[in-house]
Parts: C-alpha cells; sequence; structure tokens
C-alpha cells in the first residue's frame, strides 16, 4: 500500500529535479520516476495541452510520444522505451518555469487531500493495461481535436486524472479522470457529427 511518505515523495522529488542542474529532458524526467515511470511521463506531457500556456506547438509531438507510451504499456512493457532523439528532447522553458511549478504546486494539493482507494486494483497488470488503453485514448482525441476548441484541453485533463490516481493510488481519481475524459470523446463526436451533418445538407 502506497504509505503518506511516499506519496509526498513524488512531488518533493519531482520539485528536486526541477530545481537541479540535470537537463530537463524526457530522460530526466525517466529517471525521476522510478517504478512510476509510465504514469509520471503520462502526467507530464499530457499536463502540457491542459495548461493555460503557451507551448508553441510542441503538444502534438508530446501527445505522439503519450501515444507510443501507451501501447507500450498495454503490450505489458514494465520499462519506458522511447528513440534516442525523443529522449534528449527539452521541455522547453516556458514548461520548465511556468507549467511545471504550476503541476507540481497542484500535485500538492491532491496530495494533501487524496488517499490510497482500490491500490491493489491499480498495481494489477491486467488492470495497467486498461488504463494504458484509456490514455492512448485520450492522447488520440487530443491530437486530433479541432484548432482553438479547447477539446484537446479535455481529453488532456483526463489522462492527467488517470496518471495523477495511479501515482497517488487514487482510484477515485483515475475515475474521475476517466469520466472527464470520456465526456471530451462523447463531445468531439458530437462535433464531428454536427460538422458531417451540416457538409451534407449544404452539399
Amino acid at each position: 500500500m502506497t504509505t503518506k511518505h511516499n506519496r509526498h515523495a513524488f512531488s518533493e522529488s519531482l520539485d528536486s529535479w526541477l530545481h537541479s542542474k540535470q537537463p530537463k529532458t524526457i530522460a530526466g524526467l525517466i529517471d525521476v520516476a522510478g517504478e512510476k515511470s509510465f504514469a509520471l511521463v503520462f502526467l507530464v506531457l499530457m499536463a502540457i495541452p491542459a495548461f493555460p500556456i503557451p507551448t508553441g506547438g510542441i503538444t502534438h509531438l508530446f501527445e505522439l510520444m503519450v501515444m507510443l507510451l501507451a501501447l507500450e504499456m498495454i503490450a505489458g512493457r514494465r520499462t519506458i522505451w522511447l528513440p534516442k532523439k525523443w529522449l534528449k528532447r527539452g521541455l522547453g522553458k516556458t514548461i520548465e518555469k511556468r507549467g511545471l511549478p504550476y503541476l507540481i504546486k497542484k500535485v500538492r494539493w491532491l496530495e494533501k487531500h487524496s488517499r490510497p482507494r482500490m491500490t491493489s486494483l491499480l498495481e494489477d497488470r491486467n488492470y495497467l493495461r486498461i488504463a494504458g488503453l484509456t490514455i492512448l485514448l485520450f492522447a488520440i482525441g487530443a491530437f486530433v481535436s479541432p484548432p482553438f476548441s479547447g477539446l484537446d484541453t479535455i481529453h488532456s485533463m483526463g489522462a492527467v486524472g488517470v496518471a495523477l490516481g495511479l501515482i497517488l493510488g487514487d482510484g477515485l481519481i483515475v475515475f474521475i479522470g476517466t469520466v472527464i475524459g470520456l465526456i471530451g470523446i462523447g463531445v468531439e463526436l458530437f462535433f464531428a457529427a454536427s460538422i458531417i451533418s451540416a457538409f451534407r445538407h449544404f452539399f
């Protein structure tokens, strides 16, 4: 079972890494995560499109990374594999100076208010495959969302919730994240159906 100390060690480790002199790359992020590497990388990369900050179009690359990692998680891998070029990719100054501090602040709040729920289920290998599939769907939804529609934010928030729940061992947070992401998918499907209907009406 996840202890209170371990739960708080997550945000502390992330904060220490952020303020260290180590390069802020995907590889560095993986080193910080340890056994929670998949969940932490999902959290950080999907939190970026969920942030109300300019990202310079890097979010699509990060969403592609998340899709690949989700497939690895579905396949049952325990360790992350990414192309070396992606591993050396920096997170960017805006994300480093604004995005990560904001994320750490929110995680610390959740660490204080969440508690372990359904921990044994969340650590089950078969469930982790389902969680990987969930993250994959949300990442695809964010990737194909129409520009300026805000739908990518909903999908990203869902993925962030699932990842946070896995890290903190809190099934309620996983459930909330899943619901948010599914709402995003539902809205996106409705949006697509409306466009197709309008197109058929005029043509």
